[in-house]
This record gives structure tokens, sequence and C-alpha cells, in this order.
């Protein structure tokens, strides 16, 4: 009789250990799911403003080159002070931006997937 018990005692505590072990595998699957989704919805919305974000400057670019050409009486003249100013900019940010930007990339995909505010 007392070893039926022990026995039974054995058995429910097994089934709980092993329900227990389920549901907390369940959890970090959903957890993990949840932050990879935020991780990814956070770069598809980076994506489609920087593509619109770069298209309005190369419009804009385009415009500037026309207005410059058209001041200047030169017709390629504004192409070229407005390259040649895209690429200075390039340069500067070759030497010095690497790390102020992996800060700021590194920092809006942290909050993105770590912010967890609305749990």
């Amino acid at each position: 009789m007392a070893f039926e018990k022990l026995s039974n005692s054995v058995h429910d505590l097994n089934n709980n250990v092993q329900s227990f072990l389920h549901s907390n595998s369940e959890y970090y699957k959903l957890k993990a799911f949840r932050q990879g989704m935020k991780g990814a919805t956070a770069l598809v919305r980076f994506l489609i403003m920087a593509f619109l974000l770069s298209t309005a400057g190369v419009m804009i670019s385009f415009a500037l080159a026309i207005v410059i050409s058209q001041a200047i009486g030169v017709p390629s003249s504004g192409y070229f002070i407005v390259g040649g100013f895209y690429l200075i900019v390039f340069v500067l940010i070759f030497i010095f931006g690497k790390e102020p930007i992996e800060k700021l990339v590194l920092r809006k995909f942290s909050k993105a997937v770590f912010n967890d505010k609305d749990d």
C-alpha cells in the first residue's frame, strides 16, 4: 500500500516535471519568436524608411544639381558639384563614422527587441 502511494507520487512528480519542462520550452520558444518578430519588423520598417528617404534624397539631389547648373551656366557643373559633395560626405563617414553608426544601430535595434513595456 505505501509502496503504491510512493510509486504513484513518483509517477505524478514525473508527469508534473515533464509538463513543466514542456510548458517552459513552449514559453521560451514563444518569447524567442516574439523577439525575433520585433527585430524583423523593426528591420523592415527601417528598410522602408531608408528607401523612401534615399528616393527623396535622389530627387532633391537632381533638383539641386539642375539649379546649380542653371545658376553657373554650365550644364554639367551642378552634377559634378553635388557628386563631389556626396563623395566628401562618403569619405568623412568612412573615416569617422563607423563607431557612431554601430552605436546608433545597436541602440535602436536593442530597444526594439528588448523593450518589454507592453508585457
